[in-house]
């Protein structure tokens, strides 16, 4: 079976997001950068195609103009091991623009999707024991950045 790699359209900051990103997120690279001719009217110079791994998996990325933005139809899950894990992503991609949305989502500066999301919120949400899987649940709908240390106190029932 061939490879499936999501390609990411941007208006005409794909090379500046991917450069964010990259810095942003361990084990990510630029593997390879090229760019539309001169001739090509309007996109002389712009990213044409732009191959990128984020945390070791592979993207592509290009500049095609304002046609196709960004919804929240397709983000990018990023799985934290800790509070301060979810809050250096959280402030890095809603810096400069970028915009909170709820239960863990939010939207950096060009507009992609993001969830940022612990991997604890998940244990919770799945446990066991009914009661405990819908306090977290009901706290996680009144949060925008996850909170970790809210959604213990919720499985506990101390909220």
């Amino acid at each position: 079976m061939s490879a499936v790699t999501p390609f990411l359209w941007f208006d005409d900051a794909a090379e500046e997001a991917v450069r964010f990103y990259t810095g942003l997120i361990p084990g990510s690279e630029i593997v390879s950068l090229d760019r539309y001719p001169a001739e090509v009217p309007g996109m002389g110079g712009k990213v044409m195609h732009l191959h990128f791994r984020l945390a070791g998996r592979d993207y592509y990325a290009m500049d095609a103009g304002p046609q196709f933005p960004f919804t929240e139809a397709i983000s990018l899950y990023v799985s934290c091991a800790t509070q301060t894990e979810v809050d250096t992503y959280w402030e890095a991609l809603t810096a400069d623009g970028g915009q909170e949305q709820p239960c863990g989502w939010l939207k950096d500066r060009w507009g992609l999707s993001w969830q940022i999301i612990p991997d604890r919120l998940v244990e919770l949400i799945r446990h066991p024991d009914m009661d405990v899987a819908h306090r977290c649940v009901q706290a996680m709908l009144r949060m925008r950045r996850i909170d970790l240390a809210a959604l213990e106190a919720a499985a506990a029932g101390s909220i």
